[in-house]
């Protein structure tokens, strides 16, 4: 029988009792009563004797807890948004779907980039947006025969360059011989830019000025010709610069769609103000001899500088086209002008009614995006 020692009582009370701890009188003693170091004793059978240290600066742990804290007090104006909001960066999504497919089944770990079709699509819409600094940017659009697609190719510029920019474009019915601008987008006023030279005076804001226009949805604002002809004529050079004077109040860009009539009085203002300009040619063989003596006498009437900034618009959709080595053609141009863009066929423009960008082919989207592209470049090169 194994027999149990029993550990008194009074041996176990002693062994158990703790140390003494600290008395404090009164409040002010308790920093130092907690700086002090508490011994505790151990039983005898430990080897050792624990000392548990509360020694803790309490500066320290200040410090560590207002980490960044100014030396001296911070007016309201230190607490801006940039530095109190918290901002978490949202990874950019690839685009393309193998690439979406690969930057998906990583967990967001690894983005292969765009494909070679956003990287250029993102390019082309990047070169329309580039942001014009200083005065407002003047765009002709000009041919000597009419039928060629002079208004078309002008609304489209418009609005290729109204769905990608971030500023306002307006495009101007120049015409004296009942321009067709206005009917290539929703009409929504009868005013015209005869209303803008007679009220010019009372205009005085972006809110005024927007009675006199109508609006595409692609942002394309558009200021209508007279209907009626004799009074189209009587559009001159003194009237145009008023015109032109308060859109520029308001526009960053103004397209001008001319006349046939290259020597009428008010190309003078609109050639001086030229900043840019785009030929159409069709693509016949009478058509780009037309365009090329446009060319000539631009150069000979002290414009030469402006040809070699020009861009020839190629419109592919006129009679002849079949017939002829187009190449050629560009290939003529291209020695005189900076850029040459075909615009092809496209049913929806040959209909010859209001112009839905969203309605367009692709490939017509495509040619006066790329059309805008040129111009813009032209019209921000000496920036």
């Amino acid at each position: 029988m194994v027999e149990r020692k029993r550990t008194s009582s009074s041996t176990r009370s002693t062994a158990a009792k703790p140390s003494p701890v600290p008395e404090i009188d009164d409040a002010t003693s308790i920093p130092d009563a907690i700086t002090a170091g508490v011994s505790v004793e151990l039983p005898a059978s430990a080897d050792s004797t624990l000392l548990v240290a509360t020694s803790v600066d309490s500066e320290a742990v200040y410090s560590r807890r207002h980490s960044g804290v100014s030396s001296t007090p911070e007016p309201s104006s230190m607490l801006t948004d940039d530095r109190l909001l918290d901002v978490k960066e949202r990874p950019v999504v690839p685009l393309g779907w193998w690439q979406r497919a690969i930057f998906e089944m990583t967990f967001h770990t690894v983005n292969p980039g765009d494909s070679r079709f956003w990287t250029a699509r993102k390019n082309l819409t990047s070169r329309i947006a580039t942001p014009i600094d200083g005065d407002t940017r003047y765009v002709p659009v000009l041919t000597r025969k009419g039928g060629v697609g002079k208004t078309t190719i002008t609304t489209l510029l418009g609005m290729a360059m109204a769905q990608h920019r971030e500023d306002r474009v307006v495009a101007i019915d120049a015409n004296p011989d009942r321009g067709t601008l206005a009917e290539r987008i929703p009409r929504e006023t009868k005013n015209t830019i005869r209303s803008v030279v007679l009220k010019a005076p009372s205009i005085g804001s972006f809110t005024d000025f927007v009675e006199f226009v109508s609006r595409d949805k692609t942002g394309l604002h558009v200021l209508a010709s007279d209907p009626d002809p004799t009074l189209a004529d009587a559009f001159d050079e003194f009237d145009y610069n008023v015109v032109a004077d308060v859109a520029s109040r308001y526009y960053s860009v103004i397209l001008t769609d001319c006349g046939t009539g290259i020597v009428h009085s008010v190309m003078r203002p609109i050639l001086q103000r030229a900043n840019a300009l785009v030929i159409v040619s069709g693509g016949s063989i009478d058509e780009a001899r037309l365009a090329s003596e446009t060319l000539s006498w631009l150069e000979s009437n002290g414009r030469a500088e402006l040809v070699r900034n020009s861009v020839v618009a190629l419109n592919t959709a006129t009679s002849g086209t079949m017939l002829v080595k187009l190449d050629e053609i560009e290939n003529h141009f291209r020695s005189r002008v900076r850029e040459v863009i075909r615009i092809p066929y496209d049913a929806h423009i040959a209909a010859g009614s209001v112009i839905t960008w969203t309605k367009l082919n692709k490939i017509t989207r495509d040619a006066a995006e790329l059309l805008a592209a040129f111009v813009v470049e032209g019209i921000t090169s000496n920036e």
